[in-house]
């Protein structure tokens, strides 16, 4: 009876906080047409897809200021998605990991430019690999997971020494710091140093040091235990067949590479933080986030524990993640305080990275700003109904569009609605023309538009054909 006495105290304790963090998950200060637009490429994207769910938190102006959940979070029974349900984020989780490693730096404990065998002895040429080398996958150190499948010995509890004593002591697969490769194996290592240095779980260290001061409060370790029946199912697929739950990982797989779960509102507070530069000194962030590049200089458009890209001219601080049963992506554009978060319950599949992407480029509004732009947008827009303004065009142009090219542009264009994002994406002189090409972008599909207009502004061109 005492037992039963305590598990239920337990469960009603914890439903009052699930009670209380559901309070917190929902928020929605967004522009309602900008809110439209996101429901709308999410919608898309899994109908196109047939992922079951996606949670999805925005961030603009450095702040959060919409969630929302999409499908169905589980099927046996259905059950709706909400922003109060918890999804594994995958390797989303390395960033915290090098975060803590960063933050150690500051406390004077270690430098990222230690030598890894100092912390975690018995490693492969661990006297010579760095723990910056680890963080950005330019150690050498073999993967111990490329696989997107849950793999028999993995449905077993494992290690973090295990799996270093496996994967950590065989031969680099290249010199270290001569080669790019992504690496799971690295994470651990950086994961165990953490450990080493503190004398405590890094679960810890990040709870006290991060998840706690950003009121991150739905925060799970997923590699400890599996997901509530409150939180969203996992579920995979064999090629084109039913949608199946999803097998977990065995305990101990995922320390520092991948073991967190929370509400993609969670995961935006942690966005925000980057943005504002709140949790880590000004330097560390300037490590994290700046290319890391080899020995021979040439790039590796990853920092520490993120991916560093330029999304249409914008700086993007992201990376995408993968456990069984669930795909994450996170893009934060850092100078222009926008971030997305988006959680989704099927592994294998890339509905996270699509509404990502095409969300971020939907709040950075790159959508027909130019005078060019504009124009191109509107002569679309008149296609698609099947008609076309000829005193915009030069002889050969207006010939070019018959009645057949009208019908079919019609046809093919009109059923298609508005695009999510239409912007030019270059431009060159060629035949005494100006070249234009433009990016134009819808959920599950993106086309090209090439244009060549004449200095009286005549157009020549007016082409659209699948991006490639």
């Amino acid at each position: 009876m005492k037992q039963i006495r305590i598990f239920l105290a337990f469960a009603l304790s914890a439903a009052t906080l699930q009670a209380t963090a559901a309070l917190a998950q929902t928020v929605n200060t967004i522009d309602p047409a900008l809110r439209q637009r996101v429901d709308r490429i999410a919608g898309q994207v899994l109908e196109q897809t047939g992922v079951p769910s996606a949670s999805v938190a925005v961030v603009k102006g450095g702040k959060l200021v919409y969630t929302q959940a999409y499908g169905k979070a589980r099927l046996e029974s259905p059950i709706a998605a909400t922003p109060e349900m918890r999804y594994s984020i995958g390797s989303i989780s390395k960033q915290f990991t090098a975060a803590a490693i960063l933050l150690l730096q500051e406390d004077g404990k270690l430098s990222i430019d230690d030598a890894v065998g100092k912390y975690v002895p018995g490693l492969t040429r661990g006297n010579e690999v760095t723990i910056r080398q680890t963080l950005s996958h330019t150690s050498g150190y073999q993967d111990y997971w490329p696989e997107d499948y849950v793999m028999t010995p993995m449905l077993k509890a494992e290690s973090a020494q295990q799996i270093l004593d496996t994967w950590g002591k065989k031969a680099l697969d290249f010199e270290p710091g001569t080669q790019w490769q992504y690496s799971n194996t690295n994470f651990v290592i950086a994961g165990r140093i953490v450990e080493q240095v503190t004398g405590q779980p890094l679960m810890d260290l990040l709870t006290r040091r991060i998840f706690q001061p950003l009121e991150m409060k739905s925060v799970w370790n997923s590699d400890e235990a599996k997901l509530t029946q409150a939180d969203a199912t996992a579920y995979y697929r064999h090629a084109l067949g039913p949608l199946r739950v999803a097998p977990k990982e065995g305990r101990g797989w995922m320390f520092a590479a991948g073991e967190l779960a929370m509400t993609a509102h969670d995961l935006a507070l942690w966005d925000e933080s980057l943005i504002a530069q709140s949790i880590l000194k000004p330097e560390s962030y300037k490590l994290m986030f700046t290319e890391v590049k080899l020995k021979d200089g040439k790039g590796t458009q990853y920092g520490l524990g993120v991916d560093v890209r330029e999304r249409d001219g914008h700086r993007s601080i992201e990376h995408s993640g993968e456990v069984s049963g669930f795909v994450s992506d996170n893009e934060v554009l850092v100078d222009d305080g926008v971030a997305v978060a988006v959680l989704t319950n099927q592994d294998a599949v890339g509905a996270a990275s699509t509404i990502a992407r095409l969300t971020a480029l939907v709040l950075i509004g790159t959508s027909a700003g130019t005078a060019a732009e504009k124009q191109a947008l509107a002569i679309f827009h008149d296609l698609q109904q099947g008609r076309i303004d000829r005193t915009l065009l030069a002889p050969n142009l207006s010939d070019y569009f018959t009645d057949e090219a009208l019908a079919d542009f019609r046809d093919s264009l009109g059923p298609l609605g508005e695009p999510i994002s239409f912007h030019q994406s270059g431009d060159q002189l060629r035949g005494g023309m100006t070249y234009r090409a433009f990016q134009i972008a819808y959920p599950g599909k993106r086309l090209v538009l090439t244009t060549y207009t004449y200095p009286d502004g005549k157009l020549e061109q007016y082409l659209i054909a699948p991006a490639e």
